[in-house]
């Protein structure tokens, strides 16, 4: 499974499918140990993933759409906490040196489209939105809440995607003008959707009452006026 791997971090297609052409069952075959795979794609890839999972999490979307053509589980969620392809397409590096969000969208689209659950859960309750709001990926944001994603779910902490947005979610490098731009965006995004910043979490509290920073108060003040 490691040839696969480093052919997919390297977004080598040829090289991938000639794997599966002489083993065909790589494409449901589970990932045996945790690693980071911090060259080409930044991301924790777990025992219990399938090589779905990478090329998800690398936004590699021809990759992805030759491994589905293959038969591979558009929900797959083997690993130890419960994530499905979607959850790591999701995922993004913004300020990372290769950041690109159109393939992210693509790949998200894709996965959506071959029969990916929006609304799954991963066991600490998070949901496709809620890691594109936590990883400040506003584009992928705005394309799920169109596809259909719920903004009202909780994950386990009781925090709807709308609440991440307008918090510190403990990202790095959360304080860069990039990652803030982001967050605006994001939750002039989830506005525009007509999600309430009057929405509750599981503590009763509002998204308003939530927001960290007077620029997210200014915001909404700007938005009732």
């Amino acid at each position: 499974m490691d040839a696969i791997i480093t052919a997919i971090v390297k977004d080598d297609i040829e090289e991938v499918q000639s794997l599966l052409t002489a083993n065909p069952g790589l494409v449901r075959q589970l990932n045996q140990r945790d690693r980071l795979l911090a060259a080409g794609i930044f991301h924790w890839i777990y025992a219990g993933d399938t090589i779905l999972h990478v090329a998800s999490a690398g936004h590699r979307f021809s990759v992805a759409h030759l491994l589905l053509a293959a038969g591979a589980d558009p929900n797959a969620a083997g690993n130890r906490r419960g994530s499905t392809p979607l959850h790591y397409a999701a995922d993004g590096f913004i300020t990372g040196p290769e950041w690109n969000a159109r393939p992210q969208v693509a790949t998200l689209r894709l996965l959506v489209e071959a029969g990916s659950s929006l609304n799954a859960q991963d066991r600490n309750g998070a949901t496709a939105l809620h890691r594109a709001t936590r990883t400040r990926t506003a584009e992928a944001v705005q394309y799920l809440l169109e596809a259909g994603a719920d903004p009202m779910l909780r994950n386990k902490s009781g925090s709807t995607p709308f609440h991440l947005a307008v918090q510190t979610t403990g990202r790095g490098d959360s304080g860069k003008p990039i990652a803030r731009d982001a967050q605006k965006r994001i939750v002039e995004v989830f506005l525009a959707k007509g999600v309430s910043p009057h929405l509750t979490d599981g503590k009763g509290k509002t998204v308003i009452q939530c927001a960290q920073g007077n620029w997210v108060r200014t915001l909404f003040s700007e938005k009732r006026a």
